[in-house]
């Protein structure tokens, strides 16, 4: 934290000497994931007086695949965008340049190498667990990939990078290339040497040196499991992405993640607030997923404003809140605590919405004899009924806090809206429970839900996908 505080202190130097005005610092994987983020983002602002922003998977794939599509602009139509970092692999699956499938997998170099305690020469034994573990994470959330044998495929991150100038194919419209048979021939002769070995033998830093064993059993099995021949590797990624993004916005005056931008700071507000009340963040951030999700693909139906998926989202974060007071009243404390609690940024009337979401996500209805509620106008106590809807199924969809549903697809036809879910193994969806949280926007709206299990989990849309969509829709 300490290396990082002075990283962003010799940034800001940067910014001031050159007069920069506009900048987005982005934390991926590894602050995602860290317990202490938020003291490290507080230092940073603190210290080096630039402001963190921790994003999502979603968002992560979302740059990186901008600057993919930047880069090899109109001459390709890329199937398929790895990106592999040192806490991920972010899987995008593309078709007409748009993603059908992501996926961000726990298969980060500098993971894997803490995790499985590999820090030199990879033994037979340490190769095959690591080939075992990648392969069996792929057959879990992949199980019945795409032939890609005559596809373009598209790796970014410095491994990548490293590796297409230890096993080069044929270049491609100028760009580098990773030769897959080259990488399987040659990759004992990566393994078997030591870290300082591979620094005088390979030519690469030592940083990279320690992971590059690990990137490449990475890329070969993910090879293997989709058949890939040739990874084009244009040399871009997140940052790049960032750079696309501001440019748009400078020249343009929008940008694709213009909603991601703007509500971030408040959604990083609701995450400070909930961990002051011991909220469960994995259950929290799946829940706004969904909730970010069915508001979008919702919208022809629900007709709300797109600014109201703000307190949607933050109320998803904050539902539970009031359990640190008391269980069994916690949807009137979380009201209590989100309605006196100083949000700065945020409109008296969405606050008193958010504090009304909170109250009403589980048994509770609306009613006019509350306080809170009973400030609001006719109109906004409507879409609290809707929000609140949403928010219920999103809830009941994650009723027993594993995350187990992976991807939803909704059709929309003859007054009724069918949810169809792909979940993890076999895991039973919990119908009963959907149809009563669904029960407050079917009388508000008019419509039914019908939920069922999808059968095809290829149209469903991911779970990483939702807010990316959501925001690009934004």
């Amino acid at each position: 934290m300490l290396q990082a505080t002075r990283a962003f202190r010799r940034f800001k130097t940067l910014l001031d000497r050159y007069d920069v005005k506009h900048y987005r610092a982005v934390a991926t994987s590894a602050a995602r994931e860290a317990r202490n983020r938020t003291e490290l983002i507080r230092r940073i602002r603190r210290t080096a007086g630039i402001e963190l922003e921790v994003i999502d998977s979603s968002e992560e794939a979302r740059l990186v695949r901008s600057a993919i599509l930047g880069a090899v602009r109109e001459r390709f139509s890329p199937r398929l965008i790895v990106d592999l970092g040192g806490g991920s692999l972010e899987v995008s699956l593309l078709r007409k340049r748009l993603p059908v499938k992501i996926f961000a997998l726990p298969l980060g170099t500098v993971r894997l190498m803490e995790t499985l305690g590999i820090y030199g020469a990879f033994s037979e034994d340490e190769c095959e667990r690591v080939q075992h573990g990648v392969l069996s994470i792929l057959q879990s959330v992949w199980p019945n990939p795409p032939d890609l044998s005559g596809s373009i495929a598209v790796a970014s991150g410095g491994n990548a990078e490293a590796l297409a100038r230890l096993t080069p194919g044929p270049r491609v419209g100028g760009l580098s290339t990773i030769n897959l048979r080259l990488l399987h021939e040659r990759l004992w002769g990566i393994l078997g040497l030591s870290v300082n070995e591979r620094v005088k033998v390979l030519g690469i830093r030592k940083d990279r040196a320690e992971v590059i064993g690990i990137a490449a059993i990475v890329f070969s099995s993910l090879a293997q499991w989709l058949r890939l021949r040739a990874l084009l590797v244009p040399g871009v990624g997140v940052k790049e992405g960032i750079l696309w993004d501001l440019a748009a916005s400078h020249f343009s005056g929008a940008t694709p993640s213009s909603y991601a931008v703007a509500a971030e700071p408040m959604l990083r507000e609701a995450r400070r607030i909930g961990a002051r009340f011991h909220y469960d963040p994995l259950h929290a951030e799946h829940v706004r997923s969904m909730a970010a999700y069915l508001f979008e693909r919702l919208t022809p139906v629900h007709g709300l404003r797109h600014e109201l998926r703000l307190p949607l989202e933050m109320a998803s974060i904050l539902h539970d809140v009031g359990y640190a007071i008391n269980s069994a009243a916690h949807h009137k404390h979380g009201e209590y605590i989100v309605r006196n609690t100083l949000i700065p940024g945020l409109s008296e009337v969405d606050q008193m919405t958010l504090a009304c979401l909170v109250r009403y996500h589980g048994k509770s209805s609306p009613d006019p004899g509350h306080k809170v509620y009973s400030l609001l106008g006719t109109r906004r106590r409507e879409e609290v009924r809707l929000l609140t809807g949403i928010l219920r199924i999103a809830i009941a969809l994650d009723k027993d806090r594993r995350r187990m549903v992976q991807s939803i697809e909704v059709v929309i036809q003859r007054k009724t809206i069918h949810l169809r879910v792909h979940c993890a193994g076999r895991y039973s969806l919990p119908v009963a429970a959907c149809r009563r949280a669904a029960k407050l926007f079917e009388e508000v709206s008019g419509w039914k839900f019908r939920f069922g299990r999808a059968r095809n989990a290829r149209r469903s849309a991911p779970l990483e996908r939702m807010s990316a969509r959501a925001h690009r829709a934004a």
